[in-house]
């Protein structure tokens, strides 16, 4: 006989909620492109529409951290709640 297994809706959580915000900030503020696309104010000669560009890559790269950490978090609660209610 097949196993069949039980389909659970997805889990919202605030943390997931929170993974889901910092990798999208990332996308928004790079596709919003009316919002940096001029050259004051500059930064050490650098006109502001690179440097935006490049503090994002570091931000981004904050963001994805925090992410992955949310994640692992999330996925060693949901372990420990499965292992829990396995007894």
């Amino acid at each position: 006989m097949p196993e069949t297994r039980e389909l659970k809706p997805p889990v919202v959580t605030p943390a997931r909620v929170a993974i889901a915000l910092c990798l999208i900030a990332p996308f928004v503020a790079m596709l919003w492109v009316g919002s940096y696309a001029k050259a004051d104010p500059a930064f050490i000669g650098i006109p502001f529409f690179y440097w935006y560009q490049m503090l994002w890559v570091i931000v981004s790269t904050a963001l994805t951290m925090t992410a992955y950490q949310l994640w692992q978090r999330d996925q060693r609660a949901r372990a420990a709640q499965k292992d829990g209610a396995a007894e």
